[in-house]
């Protein structure tokens, strides 16, 4: 059986979370097109501790909370690896969230800041010592 390495495991699970967070600003799209939940998909770059780069695609779902949070469960996959993630956001501003995401198959978590205008989502990411960025569509 081939096991994916640590970093690619870390990378790939950035990945998840970044697909479904982003950062973009947004003056005159309507209120109602800011929101971020519902359904994402797209793709990024994932950097590696390393420093190598491998491209990703990624799918993501948003849902409030009963506490007034973001619940965000994602799932990423490069030509090396396929993860899950899980993700708990606050949002910050009328279309920003960040929060921390989690990988509970490899005990992973980090940073995730997500910026939403309209109909795109940007997300980055960070940790194990991999970033990513990413750009999601409805």
């Amino acid at each position: 059986m081939n096991t994916p390495s640590l970093s690619r495991v870390v990378a790939s699970s950035v990945a998840a979370l970044a697909g479904a967070i982003g950062l973009l600003g947004a003056a005159t799209v309507p209120a109602a097109a800011q929101t971020i939940i519902g359904s994402w998909s797209g793709g990024g770059l994932i950097i590696f501790p390393s420093g190598e780069q491998e491209k990703a695609r990624c799918r993501a779902n948003f849902r409030q909370t009963g506490g007034g949070g973001i619940a965000m469960t994602g799932v990423c996959a490069t030509a090396s690896v396929r993860v899950s993630q899980s993700a708990n956001l606050s949002r910050l501003t009328a279309n920003t969230y960040s929060g921390d995401f989690f990988n509970t198959e490899y005990n992973l978590s980090g940073s995730i800041r997500i910026r939403v205008q309209g109909n795109k989502l940007n997300a980055s990411l960070s940790g194990g010592g991999a970033t990513a960025q990413f750009v999601l569509g409805r």
